[in-house]
């Protein structure tokens, strides 16, 4: 749903603001959809019994366009991108019921997953929210100790990009760069993930 929220007050640091201000919108906001993609080790996704590549991405149905707080800009990003918010209202996954189901899959607290993100502090912000059903911890530190318990395996590409001198830009400039194709719509959970 974007940044609805700007926190005022001191902040002894930028990083101390920048987490105050995703765990505002996260804890005000709701979970609009959410994309996972699979591989083996080897980087082999599921085909799922056809001739094509199987990604999944979960529409939730409790944002409420007409009620819920949110970002202008990014709503009509998703709507250009072929959301339909009404439809996800009426037909949209449960997000309670996604989090039970997230919880007992095995993917969550495990070691031997490995989740590979690109700039995902807000998508983990979300995550924790839905799993944990309450409000993010008052301090990074607690954020940070909460994203190692649930997701102990987690590598962000924006995050390892600094370190490689020829790799910048957002997720479809890098996507290009190293010549991996996309699926399905820009800006729909499940394509970019």
């Amino acid at each position: 749903p974007g940044i609805v929220v700007r926190p005022v007050g001191k902040f002894r640091t930028v990083q101390e603001y920048n987490y105050e201000t995703l765990r505002s919108n996260v804890d005000v906001l709701k979970l609009i959809q959410l994309g996972l993609t699979f591989s083996d080790e080897d980087g082999n996704l599921p085909n799922c019994g056809t001739d094509r590549y199987c990604v999944w991405q979960f529409n939730f149905r409790e944002f409420n366009i007409w009620e819920d707080a949110y970002a202008s800009d990014s709503i009509e990003l998703l709507r250009q991108s072929g959301i339909d918010f009404k439809k996800n209202s009426e037909r949209g996954v449960d997000s309670h019921l996604f989090a039970e189901l997230l919880m007992s899959s095995g993917i969550v607290l495990n070691e031997n997953v490995r989740w590979i993100t690109f700039h995902s502090g807000y998508d983990f912000g979300y995550l924790l929210k839905l799993v944990m059903n309450r409000s993010l911890p008052p301090t990074q530190g607690g954020f940070f100790y909460l994203i190692r318990m649930y997701f102990p395996n987690l590598y962000d590409i924006k995050h390892l990009m600094k370190f490689c001198n020829n790799l910048h830009g957002g997720l479809n400039r890098l996507a290009e760069m190293l010549e991996v194709e996309r699926f399905g719509a820009c800006h729909q959970a499940g394509s970019d993930s």
